[in-house]
């Protein structure tokens, strides 16, 4: 289990709404030329971004990472496959798990760990449709709980 600390950069949201997220993974990014300073400057999207293992390494795709304002000809192509760096005990445990049915590999968040850009990988399981409506239902019980409570410590 992973443990995030740093300034955070992005975050994707939808990945708790759709996915159930089992364990997390912290993984380093090969970045090419400006796009660490993009990162920094934080313009990063992770919103319809996944991740995939091919030939034993992990990539992560559609991550877009907007070019440096001053890069020129030095810039990037914002949704490049990069490559993320993980342990090979720790590939070989998710190349087993991702085999299994219904799993996959959710990039959580992207932030800056002593100078490096990190990202929170997940292994999660899709939800389903049901599963959605019974986590709003659990969020707006506990939403009214809480306002409940605060009414009666204003009292």
């Amino acid at each position: 289990m992973a443990k995030e600390e740093g300034k955070l950069v992005a975050q994707n949201r939808k990945a708790g709404h759709d996915y159930f997220i089992e364990d997390t993974y912290e993984a380093g990014i090969v970045l090419q030329g400006t796009e660490i300073k993009s990162i920094r400057a934080g313009r990063v999207n992770l919103k319809d971004s996944f991740a995939r293992i091919q030939n034993g390494e992990v990539f992560i795709h559609n991550m877009h990472i907007s070019p440096y304002e001053h890069g020129n000809r030095y810039n990037h192509d914002p949704i490049r496959t990069r490559k993320l760096l993980l342990h090979r005990k720790q590939i070989n445990k998710l190349i087993g798990e991702t085999k299994e049915a219904g799993y996959t590999l959710v990039p959580l968040k992207l932030y800056m760990k002593n100078g490096f850009a990190k990202m929170l990988i997940g292994l999660g399981k899709g939800k389903k449709q049901y599963d959605k409506r019974e986590d709003l239902k659990r969020k707006e019980a506990k939403r009214d709980i809480e306002r409940v409570f605060r009414e009666r410590q204003k009292m």
